[in-house]
């Protein structure tokens, strides 16, 4: 099975439509309704496993105890919850109905102490004390467990070939869960500072967040721009604009502990020191329009301005000509089998896909073979392309590709032409990118110190963005701040 990142997280499942949980902290309050739990239960493993996998070991301890002091604020009995640390690149937190909070390693990356982590556990806390079920149940009703072509195609048959692409270009999936109003995360905000408060940490924490949320998005646009990867899900998820900025402080400056109460900055950059940032290696590693997975030995390009997303078991393509998806399955030696497989899996046996092309050749070494099928929508034709790889008498790849009908392949054509191994010289220079921890030494500078980062570009303003920094911060002797470097080569 292909273990690649997925980046896509949407950051809340549950959201405030109430302010319950405003009173006195409870040792044990109100039950979460059973049936939430029972589904929150279920689903936990497949989410994990679409997401990158849980940590575990101290950092996930620590999250755990942080989350639970912040489950005690809210009315609702803290038994009831889970928090879980995901290993994602994308800088997220999310929760469900049921109790089950979530977050990325690259979210805690960006935080700068234990308050800060608090308040996010805060906010998603309140969005299961509020219990917004009804808005959860109307998003099961729009995913199903499935894989994401799977379910895209099921919507071209219905919907036509601009919802398919809308759809698959927002990445849905069976445990994706729902944006909310800008009013609901607002209170959802107010929440997470009135338990911040309750809990004894710097309400202040609330602002400073959102503020490194808003400069990371900046950045990551002003780096990257919307031709390679996508905005923070965070910033697309959430209202993360100045005037949430400015409510955050208000609210601090309310409770009359603004810039009081505990903060745990060493303590947080203790478990943040060594943490994996951006792609993790063992997952794929998305680099412009490339994509290259060192323990598989592959590695692909798309086609200018397409936009990539890794997930645990695949990679997704979406551009304005259509959208793809890379992945594994099952396979004994048959390529025509495994296609017919593919396809298979996508139409659930219930749509008829007229064959309009299959062949076999040779791509870089690797004997491949392709299917073009055409169906028909009330919206028109849409082209379903199967362009599979043997690597192996017992391991192939494939591509599947969306595109109007009579395009094929289309504009894909380079991208399944790309796919190569790569030599183990190749993979072994791949290394995964680590925050360290150092103490500023007299004479470090922003400057400095910023060059030290373990990137190409935007070296300073990536350092300044990282700890919260002004971009003429005097760095202080004695004072801590994160670094991103090499790490070292793990093996999965």
């Amino acid at each position: 099975m292909i273990r690649i990142k997925k980046s896509l997280l949407f950051l809340t499942a549950a959201a405030v439509a109430v302010a319950p949980g405003l009173g006195s902290a409870q040792t044990y309050g109100r039950q979460l309704p059973v049936r939430y739990v029972q589904e929150a239960q279920r689903d936990n493993a497949a989410l994990i496993a679409e997401f990158g996998g849980a940590e575990t070991g101290p950092r996930a301890g620590y999250v755990d105890q942080v989350g639970r002091r912040m489950a005690l604020q809210s009315g609702v009995d803290p038994r009831s919850f889970r928090f879980t640390t995901l290993n994602s690149a994308v800088e997220n937190a999310f929760s469900v109905p049921g109790g089950y909070v979530y977050i990325t390693r690259q979210l805690m990356g960006l935080m700068n102490n234990e308050a800060e982590l608090a308040f996010v556990m805060g906010h998603e806390v309140g969005h299961v004390a509020a219990n917004h079920a009804q808005a959860r149940e109307r998003a099961a009703s729009r995913n199903s467990v499935g894989g994401i072509l799977g379910a895209i195609l099921g919507s071209v048959i219905g919907g036509g070939f601009g919802e398919a692409i809308g759809q698959l270009a927002q990445q849905s999936s069976a445990l994706r869960t729902l944006s909310f109003s800008r009013a609901q995360e607002y209170q959802a905000d107010q929440l997470g500072v009135a338990y911040l408060t309750r809990a004894g940490y710097d309400p202040a924490a609330s602002a400073t967040m959102l503020a490194a949320l808003a400069r990371a998005d900046a950045l990551e646009l002003r780096v990257q721009g919307r031709d390679q990867r996508q905005t923070p899900e965070w910033a697309q998820t959430h209202p993360n604009s100045e005037n949430r900025v400015v409510q955050a402080a208000q609210l601090a400056r309310s409770t009359g502990r603004a810039g009081t109460g505990l903060i745990n900055r060493d303590a947080f950059l203790a478990q943040v020191d060594g943490v994996v940032v951006d792609d993790d290696p063992a997952q794929g590693i998305i680099d412009g329009r490339t994509f290259t997975h060192p323990d598989l030995r592959l590695q692909f390009s798309v086609p200018t301005g397409y936009l990539m997303q890794n997930g645990t078991d695949a990679v997704t393509i979406s551009g304005s000509a259509g959208k793809a998806q890379f992945s594994t399955g099952r396979f004994n030696g048959d390529l025509q089998a495994y296609m017919a497989a593919v396809l298979q899996g996508l139409t659930e046996g219930k749509v008829p896909l007229q064959v309009i092309d299959t062949n076999r050749t040779t791509i870089n070494g690797i004997p491949a073979a392709y299917v073009v099928g055409r169906a028909q929508t009330s919206s028109g034709l849409v082209d379903v392309s199967v362009f599979a790889y043997q690597f192996s008498p017992t391991q192939a790849y494939h591509f599947v590709m969306l595109t109007q009908g009579g395009q094929g392949v289309g504009a894909f054509v380079p991208m399944v032409n790309s796919l190569r191994r790569i030599s183990a010289a190749e993979a072994a220079q791949i290394r995964p990118k680590v925050i360290d921890v150092v103490t500023v030494r007299p004479g470090d500078t922003v400057e400095s110190l910023g060059s030290r980062m373990a990137y190409r570009d935007f070296k300073v303003e990536r350092f300044v963005s990282l700890n919260g920094l002004a971009a003429n911060a005097r760095l202080v002797p004695g004072q801590k701040v994160k670094l991103v470097v090499l790490g070292a080569r793990s093996r999965a």
